[in-house]
């Protein structure tokens, strides 16, 4: 073919994968224990979601460990999306007042653990502009080698957001869903033409794939400056879930609550979860949950993040109504997306089995069958309207002439947290 006929092939090509939505992905099977968090002195900082407000005191902190004996050269990038999740296009000079490649070099040593590693630590730096941004984090100075990248949310403040869980508004979905209704008001800013520019995102336990979208208001009252959304048609209804189950990994020469056994060898420690049944059919049970997050903690040493063993623990799931394979689903697992999610069946026991490397610390998680649509964990788990889950909801506006979507709105709904 002529090469000068492919040129434009190749920068149309080259456009679309530069646009190409980022999403939350580690590339690399010794990078563990990835998490992004506003950072506090408190252990439940890390179940918090990575947003944060302009100008906050509290530092946003990514951790990670690098599975190796000797330290390796990271970089770190910082890249504003807009609502979609796509590069926008402005310039790095429009949201940081530093250079856009910053050295990951806070790092320090494993102390005596059977799997060597190398716990990495980055604070993003301050940023001018409020929205979505990813934090790449690559080998050295090449960006074509990343190891990791992050997504976080920075947002400014200007419109209160008020939020309610309530029964839905469907009757079939009174006993197994929540529908969130919400009211913005806009006096502190000016919006012009509301129903087009503002956009609005909702979502359940920190997920991505099950977001809601695309909302539209019912009612805008220009006299009041308010925007409400009390939908009717199912569209802001999530379906409740179960509490999560659990694993308790704080230690290692004893098994925790819900691990059979921990077997410790010369350089790895094996763990074995209890055997899971399916919940669909039985009755809501409460108790505290971490919504699917996981937080490093190690009861036996004083340091977590230097002295925490690495696990390799089974799942076990075993129930005459799986239909499919089933897959495990929680930060654990990135919400499915790690490969060693994917269950399979040991004929020998007719146990759905999968194995994860985990860190020392409490993990939640659930199961769930692939779909097209995405997860659907309630075959497995159940579905009950009084599960107690955590929503965040996200107000974006892009004004008149703007080249991005700005973040003036975030409010977080748990009206019965219980949390671990």
């Amino acid at each position: 073919m002529n090469k000068i006929l492919l040129l434009p092939f190749c920068l149309l090509l080259l456009s679309f994968q530069v646009r190409a939505q980022l999403i939350d992905r580690v590339f690399e099977e010794n990078i563990q224990s990835v998490r992004l968090y506003p950072k506090t002195a408190e252990f439940s900082s890390q179940f918090n979601a990575s947003v944060i407000a302009m100008n906050s005191p509290v530092p946003l902190v990514l951790e990670f460990d690098d599975l190796a004996y000797d330290a390796d050269m990271y970089s770190a990038k910082i890249i504003h999306c807009n609502v979609d999740w796509k590069p926008s296009p402005l310039k790095d000079a429009d949201y940081l007042i530093q250079f856009n490649e910053f050295n990951v070099n806070d790092y320090e040593y494993a102390i005596n653990t059977r799997i060597p590693y190398i716990h990495y630590t980055f604070q993003v730096p301050r940023l001018t502009r409020s929205g979505n941004y990813v934090l790449k984090v690559y080998r050295g100075r090449d960006e074509s080698q990343t190891i990791l990248t992050k997504r976080f949310m920075v947002f400014d403040s200007q419109l209160p957001v008020g939020a309610a869980v309530v029964p839905s508004s469907r009757t079939e979905d009174r006993r197994a869903g929540q529908q969130l209704d919400l009211q913005v008001n806009y006096n502190n800013r000016e919006l012009v033409d509301p129903l087009s520019n503002v956009k609005i995102i909702i979502r359940q336990n920190q997920r991505w794939d099950n977001a809601i979208y695309g909302l539209r208001p019912t009612f805008i009252r220009e006299d009041q400056k308010l925007i409400e959304y009390k939908i009717f048609d199912g569209s802001n209804v999530f379906d409740g879930g179960n509490e999560f189950r659990f694993i308790d990994l704080r230690f290692v020469r004893t098994p925790g609550q819900n691990m059979v056994k921990i077997e410790m060898e010369e350089d790895v420690v094996f763990g074995e979860a209890v055997v899971d049944r399916v919940r669909r059919a039985q009755p809501y049970v409460e108790y505290l949950d971490l919504n699917g997050q996981f937080g490093i903690y190690n009861v036996e040493r004083q340091n977590h993040h230097l002295e925490s063993e690495y696990l390799l623990v089974t799942f076990n799931l075993k129930d005459e109504n799986i239909t499919e394979t089933p897959y495990i689903l929680g930060a654990l697992s990135n919400w499915g997306q790690e490969a060693e999610a994917k269950m399979m069946l040991n004929k020998k026991t007719g146990t759905y089995q999968a194995t994860l490397l985990l860190k020392q610390g409490w993990y939640d998680y659930q199961y769930g069958y692939k779909t097209n649509l995405g997860w659907d964990m309630q075959p497995l788990e159940g579905t009950h309207f009084q599960t107690e889950n955590e929503y965040e909801v996200f107000i974006y506006y892009r004004d008149m002439g703007s080249r991005y979507d700005e973040l003036i709105g975030y409010q977080v709904v748990n009206p019965n947290k219980r949390r671990f």
